[in-house]
């Protein structure tokens, strides 16, 4: 299952009825857009939340491989990429600039269905990775599924509100375990095929106790692509207190495995952390690119322009 962020506006509900996406595979100018051309990548199984005017206010389940289709709106019957859908609409939709705070830290540095503010970029169809579908599906759930008291269930809404909600649960609850699962696997995919490549041991102070052992990647899941999240050169082997500086960016390596430090780190803490300006990791080739990646977009350090 793959995940994906649908920008939907005045056609929505007529999508909705129909139990369709649909899009035009060519703009105006005769091009078709990257977020248009995704279109062709849906599956069958696959998730999509549906985003309207800055809320999310459904996800569905595509029943089917996206196809060539006629637009189902138009009488011109336009041939685009469509696919049918089981629609599920939220009772409670979600807002993306309510939310922003937790939803930003999940956004891809390329191709964010979201600006910096909150907005939603212009496009049609964004791929939305597993831990921001884990988090809209936890928004989705706190928001709409609850459990009704036996005095609310005593009225005539209560049955028809429980009903419309038990169809919309299991989705939810199904959807996000499919997600976490595949992210498990892929982690400890990754883990047992990078530990090797350091011996097994902190590229940094040595610890080898594997409790404390975590395999770092270097672009980040969020970021990679299926192929770069298990790639095992895409990250190096770290102790717990190593792992978090790298992570969140204290600290990088160049293409020669040099260590860079972040300058929000005082000179005077590096002791505390267990780092100084002289160490560096014994990379191979395959990690350069990784390291380039990640002292470029997750490293605090130079402003970037």
């Amino acid at each position: 299952m793959n995940f994906y962020i649908v920008m939907q506006g005045k056609t929505y509900e007529q999508a909705k009825e129909t139990g369709v996406v649909w899009c035009s595979i060519y703009d105006t100018s005769g091009q078709t857009p990257h977020s248009w051309e995704r279109m062709t990548e849906v599956k069958q199984g696959d998730a999509i939340f549906h985003l309207v005017k800055g809320e999310i206010v459904a996800m569905s389940i595509a029943q089917e491989d996206c196809q060539i289709g006629e637009n189902p709106f138009d009488e011109a019957k336009e041939l685009g990429n469509v696919f049918s859908s089981a629609y599920e609409a939220l009772h409670q939709p979600i807002s993306i600039k309510a939310n922003f705070a937790q939803i930003k830290p999940l956004l891809p540095v390329k191709y964010s269905p979201f600006q910096h503010n909150g907005d939603g970029n212009q496009g049609f169809l964004y791929p939305c990775n597993e831990m921001l579908a884990i988090k809209l599906l936890e928004l989705m759930s706190d928001a709409n599924i609850y459990e009704e008291s036996e005095e609310q269930l005593e009225f005539a809404i209560g049955p028809i509100a429980q009903k419309e909600r038990h169809t919309l649960a299991p989705i939810l609850i199904e959807t996000e375990a499919e997600a976490k699962v595949k992210i498990r696997k892929g982690q400890q995919k990754f883990h047992k095929q990078l530990a090797p490549l350091w011996d097994h041991h902190c590229a940094l102070c040595g610890i080898d106790l594997p409790e404390l052992l975590q395999a770092s990647h270097s672009k980040p899941w969020k970021d990679a692509t299926d192929e770069e999240r298990l790639d095992p050169y895409n990250g190096i082997l770290l102790c717990s207190n190593h792992d978090a500086l790298y992570t969140r960016g204290y600290i990088a390596f160049d293409g020669t495995g040099k260590i860079h430090i972040s300058p929000e780190i005082a000179p005077i803490d590096y002791v505390k952390y267990g780092i100084h300006d002289k160490m560096r990791v014994a990379r191979v080739e395959e990690n350069k690119k990784y390291f380039k990646w990640h002292k470029r977009e997750v490293f605090r350090g130079e402003v970037k322009e």
